[in-house]
């Protein structure tokens, strides 16, 4: 269960600026800072989807496909500049264009002011004229949970949904009752009960954690695109993974779970270092590519 080769190597990424003494600004600052460049062949274009700012991300291949995606940092830091090289890599392995959408940050903005945001990026995406059966609805640790709420919220109320979804290491339930959440906290190097329990805290400012916007994994998890969610075995959050991928097929929809043994929380972002987080890109490039393909093979018969 612990990988002293992977463990290391994610403390020592996140050992300048996870420190308990550290301010928010200097956990923003160093998010940022932690994460490698794109290489030399991405384009990073500022735009604004939906009235949501961002920047779109493209390398040569990236074609029809549209990812929009929601960035990790519990909803308190983390920003596009943080999720270039990762975007970057999802535009390669999917031949796609990626938007990184900033969302709000809390405490200045809190719930559902990143959820609103959500929404509006997605409906923008549609109203700018992207094909849903092109669309993809992305995103990483607190990012994954916001692009869930976004999926059942598009649903809800009726609008056209995505060819897919990806969730990698998704925190999904803010009310931290998975039972990984103390199973797996001695194994897991960057992420705690504690710590989650400060973002949420910081995020919802007394709102009630059980709301659906804000923990989609509660809530109705029937009428989904196919969803595929990666998580490592030595997470806290292992657990928002599995009940998500069985909630999801409890309810008659279709979920691929690939759990990456003794990997940490959203591993792919390590991708530069590590060979685990290289294939799970790889992975969801695949599952992106069939997924597109298979809406247009489904517009195409109607």
């Amino acid at each position: 269960m612990v990988s002293a080769r992977v463990n290391d190597m994610a403390a020592a990424a996140y050992a300048g600026w996870l420190r308990e003494d550290a301010t928010l600004e200097e956990m923003r600052t160093g998010f940022d800072g932690m994460c490698p460049e794109p290489a030399a062949d991405a384009t990073l274009t500022e735009g604004v989807v939906g009235g949501v700012r961002g920047t779109w991300v493209e390398v040569p291949g990236s074609g029809a496909t549209t990812i929009l995606h929601f960035h990790a940092g519990g909803y308190l830091i983390g920003s596009p500049t943080s999720h270039r090289d990762l975007g970057a890599r999802l535009a390669r392995a999917a031949g796609a264009r990626v938007f990184l959408a900033d969302y709000r940050l809390a405490p200045e903005h809190a719930f559902p002011a990143a959820h609103d945001d959500g929404v509006a990026a997605y409906r923008g995406m549609l109203a700018d004229g992207v094909d849903p059966g092109s669309l993809v609805v992305s995103g990483d640790s607190a990012g994954g949970g916001l692009a869930l709420a976004v999926l059942a919220a598009a649903r809800d109320a009726g609008d056209p949904l995505p060819a897919a979804g990806v969730l990698m290491s998704p925190w999904a339930d803010l009310t931290l009752s998975g039972d990984s959440m103390d199973g797996r906290e001695a194994v897991d190097p960057l992420v705690s009960r504690a710590v989650l329990t400060e973002m949420q805290q910081g995020y919802l400012q007394g709102a009630d954690p059980a709301d659906h916007r804000a923990s989609p994994l509660l809530g109705n998890l029937a009428g989904l695109p196919p969803l595929l969610v990666q998580v490592g075995s030595s997470e806290v959050l292992e657990d928002d993974a599995v009940r998500i991928a069985d909630g999801v097929l409890r309810a008659g929809g279709e979920a691929f779970l690939q759990v990456g043994y003794e990997m940490v929380h959203v591993f792919p972002m390590f991708a530069d270092r590590l060979p685990e987080g290289a294939a799970a890109i790889d992975r969801i490039g695949a599952f992106v590519r069939a997924q597109v393909r298979s809406a247009v093979v489904d517009a195409a018969a109607v």
